[in-house]
């Protein structure tokens, strides 16, 4: 019996992107990497935020149907679960058109089959002030916030793994982590863009304290390298795309902002995979070692 469930393990794979605001390059990106990580032997696939399109967010929500249904096609075509780390989306989960001239920023998980599993809309929006050539960022000038979070469920091979959905600033959140924990999450996705001055300060802290706080894996797919945006402006995002363990240990990571970086890698290729393996039976033991949950008095 013991060797069953050690042998209930899933492999996933975070992608490191450098998206620009050509759709179709992006998405041509996004395919080659689900047929890489697939052939790695991943059987999840999470994709950064915005993977579509940095920037041109309104243009791009009115793709968001098109481009979630090609997306899912991915999924269908390669027999792999593909998160699709974020599109806006011009309108809520029930259909209903965003108010204010606003959007949602919508993370999607499409099973093998290309059937959408879950959608979580971005609960925290990003609001800072940082030394860069952007200065401040407010997100929700954009976006209307999302309400509810949302477990998602992984079935593979008649085994269950329940998927925690986050995106990027969620991150600074310990009480979501908790909260997606409490309702049966054994692992987080976290598909994000975090600025380079905000990414080189607290990006692998955060993944680590979550993996901690929530004693679940933590799947932090990037963005990296510089963008264009409009007028000759770029923004830089810090990217070293990482998977962390329950414990907090990172398991796997692209140690860079850049693509392409070593000279071992395609020159042509604009992603990066970074594979880790979750052992449910290990996890489940460390939880039991630690069994913080049991102790928490404050939620």
């Amino acid at each position: 019996m013991s060797n069953l469930i050690n042998n209930k393990q899933l492999t996933v794979a975070a992608i490191q992107m450098n998206s620009q605001q050509n759709i179709e390059k992006n998405l041509a990106d996004i395919k080659a990497a689900i047929i890489d990580a697939r052939a790695q032997g991943a059987q999840l696939v999470v994709l950064p935020e915005n993977c579509c399109s940095m920037g041109k967010q309104f243009a791009t929500a009115e793709r968001f149907d098109a481009l979630s249904a090609t997306i899912a096609d991915y999924a269908r075509s390669y027999g792999i679960y593909v998160l699709a780390g974020s599109l806006p989306c011009p309108y809520r989960s029930d259909g209903m058109t965003v108010p204010d001239g606003r959007l949602r920023q919508v993370s999607q998980l499409f099973a093998p089959d290309g059937k959408r599993v879950a959608r979580y809309d971005k609960i925290h929006l990003f609001t800072a002030t940082v030394a860069d050539k952007q200065g401040s960022y407010n997100e929700a000038a954009t976006f209307e916030p999302g309400t509810q979070t949302v477990v998602a469920a992984l079935d593979l091979d008649d085994v269950v793994y329940q998927l925690g959905m986050m995106v990027c600033f969620d991150l600074r959140f310990p009480a979501l982590a908790q909260r997606l924990r409490q309702a049966g999450a054994e692992l987080l996705s976290a598909p994000s863009a975090f600025t380079y001055l905000t990414g080189q300060a607290h990006w692998e802290l955060l993944l680590r304290a979550r993996a901690l706080d929530s004693q679940c894996m933590v799947i932090g797919a990037a963005q990296g390298g510089d963008h264009a945006y409009k007028d000759g402006d770029t923004r830089q995002t810090w990217g070293h795309t990482a998977i962390t363990a329950f414990d907090g240990t990172i398991i796997d990571s692209y140690e860079s902002s850049e693509l392409n970086k070593s000279a071992i890698i395609e020159e042509d290729k604009n992603y990066q995979v970074v594979l880790a393996t979750l052992d449910k039976f290990a996890q489940e033991q460390g939880r039991q070692k630690m069994p913080i949950f049991d102790c928490h008095r404050l939620a």
